[in-house]
């Protein structure tokens, strides 16, 4: 039986003693989260979650207003709007962050992780954490980091299986010095193109190829207008859920730790469905596409031959950045 000492402190503990509704540690807020994928992508499951989590949570106080499809701008420009403090939230790949927090060059060099389970233990570890300082005196507080995932190469002229099989191959890549360094190491033609461009460009023969996650590749119908797909895992793109440092402490701790809760759960399905969709959509390109793995031997060929590559933006990217994430590398390969 309940005593009424133990009533007093119960009472006491829940705030009702105090008269504060529940939920009385939350404002009510709409967060603007914008990115340039479509609703339908493995990030809309994550927002999902995060908004059931807030809902929950906060008592429906603390929702999320998602844009898709670039409907409210370009990534990058969405990145300056929260530094300035003028939007709350964006999901964004890496890469065009490099001229925000240099060190996040890291990520876009070439075969760098083996596999989603080395990349997770980099990104959910102490390196990661390293990352997140950097954004955060940048203007911007990284809440979790989700999957974009491996980029493999599509063209029509030959199956890739060994470093030889690049040569003279014209392929597009991101305007970024590093996949352009990368691919013309290889022994390709690489051409820096808007993404928008690219199948037109395919289909009329400008460029033999692309690179992009098989998910990119399935829903862009890239496989119309190609012939060969070669499994070459070649990079490995984090998305990062970033939030407006200057309107983040402008937040109750309770929001921000809310906050967080909520884009790690989100983290969870997000990769698990980028996963699963990548799986499924390779299996569906395979009835359209001659698909090749390419064998250890040779990816590590791959990696000897991009080396000039490593020694060329190490200075760039910093010294300090590459050796975090490949001292943690050595430690989750066993040293």
């Amino acid at each position: 039986m309940l005593n009424r000492r133990t009533f007093t402190a119960a009472v006491a503990g829940s705030g009702l003693a105090l008269g504060l509704p529940a939920f009385a540690q939350f404002a009510d807020r709409t967060i603007k989260f914008t990115n340039g994928v479509n609703e339908d992508h493995p990030v809309g499951v994550g927002v999902k979650k995060m908004q059931e989590i807030l809902g929950a949570k906060s008592g429906g106080k603390m929702k999320i207003s998602a844009f898709w499809g670039g409907s409210a701008g370009g990534d990058l420009q969405a990145t300056q709007a929260l530094r300035a403090g003028t939007q709350e939230m964006v999901c964004t790949s890496s890469s065009p962050l490099v001229g925000i927090v240099k060190e996040l060059g890291v990520f876009d060099l070439p075969f760098l992780f083996n596999s989603e389970k080395e990349a997770d233990a980099v990104l959910d570890g102490p390196a990661g954490e390293y990352f997140n300082k950097k954004l955060e005196a940048a203007g911007l507080v990284n809440l979790a980091y989700w999957e974009n995932g491996f980029r493999n190469l599509t063209n029509s002229k030959r199956p890739i299986n060994k470093v030889e099989d690049f040569e003279g191959v014209k392929v597009r890549v991101m305007q970024n010095n590093i996949f352009l360094d990368s691919f013309k190491t290889l022994g390709t033609n690489a051409v820096p193109m808007a993404f928008g461009e690219v199948f037109t460009a395919l289909e009329t023969r400008t460029i033999d190829g692309q690179e992009n996650p098989f998910v990119t590749i399935e829903t862009s119908k890239f496989f119309e207008v190609q012939k060969y797909l070669s499994v070459t895992r070649h990079a490995y793109t984090p998305f990062l859920v970033l939030y407006s440092k200057k309107l983040w402490d402008g937040l109750k701790p309770e929001e921000q730790a809310l906050l967080r809760e909520a884009a790690k759960e989100g983290q969870k399905v997000q990769r698990q469905a980028n996963r699963d969709l990548n799986a499924k959509s390779l299996e569906t390109l395979k009835k359209s596409l001659q698909v090749n793995e390419i064998s250890a031997a040779e990816q590590k060929r791959m990696l000897d031959k991009v080396k000039p590559v490593y020694d060329k933006n190490v200075p760039t990217i910093g010294a300090e950045a590459v050796k975090v994430v490949t001292d943690e590398l050595k430690k989750v390969r066993g040293g």
